[in-house]
């Protein structure tokens, strides 16, 4: 469920990194945010009748459920133009295409930030698969 998650929040940050931003890039982040969305909460629900959730997790899952909605919203304001095109239905012939950045951000920065990005997500699912790992010896050992 958190790889689904993590998708759904990985996706919409790739392609505004690497995309044009145009009603097919903001559409994307739109859906992904709705998914994004909708998973969370029944990750929770999911879990909280399988185990312990503490409120620092409840609080860490508030942060990250709204990580797709950000990145769609930081975009929408940096693109106006784009975002009058989404609500008017995208009739320009590149809206619904997917289209590499006019100004490509530096392809150091980018390998930077997929480093940290790999690393936060490395810990964080080594901290959580040893919570699993603890709680499914707790379980068998009862």
């Amino acid at each position: 469920m958190h790889a689904l998650m993590m998708t759904e929040a990985g996706v919409p940050v790739a392609v505004g990194l690497l995309a044009k931003i145009n009603p097919l890039v903001l559409s994307v982040m739109g859906g992904a945010a709705v998914a994004h969305g909708a998973t969370a909460p029944y990750d929770v629900s999911f879990a909280t009748g399988r185990r312990e959730v503490r409120p620092i997790e409840q609080h860490i899952h508030s942060f990250l459920e709204v990580l797709p909605l950000t990145a769609m919203a930081f975009a929408a304001c940096l693109h106006p133009a784009a975002v009058r095109d989404t609500l008017r239905g995208g009739r320009g012939p590149d809206d619904w295409k997917l289209l590499p950045k006019e100004r490509p951000l530096p392809a150091r920065y980018l390998a930077a930030l997929a480093a940290t990005i790999s690393l936060g997500v490395a810990l964080s699912y080594a901290e959580e698969m040893k919570r699993c790992l603890r709680a499914r010896r707790t379980w068998r050992a009862a």
